[in-house]
């Protein structure tokens, strides 16, 4: 530990244990972090000890504090009261702050003849009118998408009528999603009719929608207009099938937030998920360094709730956390009546938090370049392996050989669950020759991490720690590996990928012997390519190293030919058979060869024969 470290340690050891408010300073004054805490010297005292126990952000956080002040409260609320207000007043950088800048959005109809229903942010269109505005840009884009396709309008930027006929109908039409006005044959009284009911859907709602075109279909039957009744129809049916589809919450919770987190250990997905009457009319999300996972979900709540006025009666979060009751109460006290906050842990609700949790999931997949299949799959594999955070950057390492010679090995890396072949290696043994799996991946993983200390600290290649060593062997390998980093003060985890008797990926080893991955089929999928791709990588190089040594002991072994001009000759001819059969004219005319050269190139291939020369 630093002396600085120390100090602080110290002086928060110090602290008494009463709830309050504590403020972290940087050494020029500046005011970097504000935190509550039940009992200030537990809390305190938790970041000046063993860093390695801290996620990313908040060490850099620790880093940068030279000193910190506090406050004692009369409880936890008070104290969670305090900390908001401060945090508004000094906006932190290592806290997370929240803006309330979703602005409003509207329904846009256009002003044209052919009207078109759009959704916009802003009301830049005088010939248009306006629908809104509306809080949700979600609701709102939801709705527009949805009355377009049961009503069946355009959404392609052709103009009507200058556009008629001008081109084919899009894909929208085949998919029945649109009446294709485009072509000149939609009645411009059927389409207008149809833009008023998507309208009335907007403004009114679906059950007051179906109301009034069951009243319609019912005049149009009655009036013998079948195919104009078959119409409405269909569309009463679209509106149903999407009803349903929204309805994903019991009647017996009809306003609600529903907020779930996807972690991968170095950034944090929020989603808030907020319901009205039974619907989805709101979703937002919000991306973050990770830091410590209980304080910082009940720290984004209060950033939340801080910037919003409308505070549903239940609320329903993925996890518990110590001032879970302080935040219960501030939120009641901020709406004005009781609100209820849950960690669902079955049933409806829990289905509902794991689907805010795979939204959260694919978001921060999305970002990191992946997808959610990947990233399920690097979680279990953490979960498997017990890490601390998702293996996003993970190196492999096999040896290949041929009774000894040719002694090579290949590195390979997957970032984010995919190969990322810009930053594969090959390694030639140097260290000893003859055949010695153990200390060729001894020699070849001390030679990577020698460039590690080398390279200045990056977020590829050999400057960069990987989150996860594999290896293509057993715990012989490993024990050897591991001895090697630790000499090497290098902190990695490291595993073996074990074979079966037919060469397919069985278990993975550590130190705690083998742990069995068969019965995991994703993961067994996963580890099994992993591992086939590392002996891919390492055999091609081996080969690719033998055919330059053949290639060399045949072209090479005659007079006057060296590695150059072998080269061009086997660019020239192709292949070594090809050489041999050339007679020596043909030799004389590929590039960089003397007439001299020929010979002896032809007399190595023919010398049985009697070479005349001109």
């Amino acid at each position: 530990m630093n002396p600085k470290m120390a100090i602080l340690r110290k002086r928060a050891m110090a602290l008494p244990l009463l709830p309050g408010v504590y403020i972290m300073h940087s050494a020029d004054g500046e005011i970097i972090y504000i935190g509550k805490a039940k009992a200030l010297r537990n809390r305190v005292s938790q970041y000046f000890g063993s860093q390695n126990n801290h996620a990313e952000k908040v060490r850099r956080m620790v880093d940068n504090v030279d000193h910190f002040e506090y406050i004692i409260t009369d409880s936890e609320f008070e104290a969670l009261i305090l900390e908001c207000s401060l945090i508004k007043q000094h906006t932190p950088k290592y806290n997370i702050l929240l803006k309330d800048d979703k602005g409003y959005s509207y329904i846009k109809v256009s002003g044209d003849k052919w009207r078109k229903i759009s959704y916009v942010l802003q009301k830049n269109d005088d010939n248009a009118e306006y629908i809104g505005p509306y809080k949700s840009s979600y609701y709102v884009k939801s709705a527009v998408e949805e009355a377009n396709k049961i009503f069946m309008l355009p959404t392609c930027n052709r103009k009507f009528p200058q556009d008629f006929g001008k081109g084919r109908p899009c894909l929208n039409y085949h998919i029945k999603l649109c009446s294709a006005p485009c072509t000149g044959k939609v009645k411009f009284a059927d389409y207008n009719e149809s833009v008023e009911q998507a309208l009335a859907f907007l403004k009114g709602g679906s059950s007051n929608s179906v109301k009034d075109l069951t009243k319609k279909m019912e005049e149009a039957a009655e009036n013998l207009e079948f195919e104009r009744a078959a119409r409405i129809r269909d569309k009463i049916s679209s509106i149903k099938k999407m009803g349903d589809k929204q309805k994903v919450v019991a009647n017996k919770v009809l306003d609600e937030d529903v907020i779930g987190s996807f972690s991968d250990g170095k950034k944090t997905c929020y989603q808030v998920f907020r319901f009205e009457g039974g619907r989805l009319f709101d979703r937002e999300s919000f991306v973050f360094d990770s830091g410590d996972s209980d304080s910082e979900t009940e720290e984004f709540i209060l950033r939340y709730y801080t910037i919003r006025d409308d505070i549903p009666k239940n609320i329903a979060i993925d996890k518990d956390f110590d001032g879970l009751t302080a935040m219960q109460d501030w939120l009641s006290e901020k709406r004005g009546s009781k609100v209820y906050v849950t960690v669902p842990q079955r049933g409806e609700q829990a289905q509902l938090m794991a689907m805010c949790r795979s939204n959260a999931a694919e978001e921060l997949a999305q970002r990191k370049g992946a997808t959610v299949k990947e990233y399920s799959v690097l979680e279990e594999l953490k979960e498997l392996l017990g890490l601390e955070k998702i293996p996003q950057y993970i190196e492999s390492y096999d040896i290949s050989n041929l009774a000894g010679t040719e002694n090579v090995a290949g590195m390979i890396v997957y970032k984010n669950g995919k190969p990322y072949k810009c930053a594969y290696k090959k390694f030639k043994i140097k260290g000893f020759e003859g055949q010695d799996d153990y200390a060729s991946m001894a020699e070849v993983i001390g030679r990577r991490f020698d460039e590690y200390y080398k390279a200045e600290k990056a977020d590829e290649g050999f400057g960069k720690l990987p989150d996860l060593i594999l290896l293509d062997g057993g715990k012989g390998q490993v024990a050897v590996v591991k001895k090697v980093l630790r000499e090497m003060n290098i902190d990695v985890p490291l595993f073996g990928l074990v074979k079966d008797d037919k060469h397919r990926t069985r278990a993975v080893t550590g130190d705690g012997g083998e742990i069995s991955v068969s019965s995991r089929r994703a993961l067994f999928t996963f580890l099994s390519k992993m591992q086939d791709e590392v002996h891919r990588f390492a055999i091609g190089y081996h080969h690719s190293r033998r055919s330059k040594n053949t290639f060399k002991s045949s072209l090479t072994d005659i007079d006057g030919i060296g590695e150059k001009r072998a080269r061009a000759m086997l660019k020239y001819f192709r292949t070594i058979d090809n050489i041999s059969k050339a007679d020596l004219e043909e030799l004389e005319g590929c590039p960089q060869m003397t007439k001299n050269a020929a010979i002896a190139v032809y007399r190595y291939f023919h010398s049985n024969e009697k070479t005349t020369e001109n």
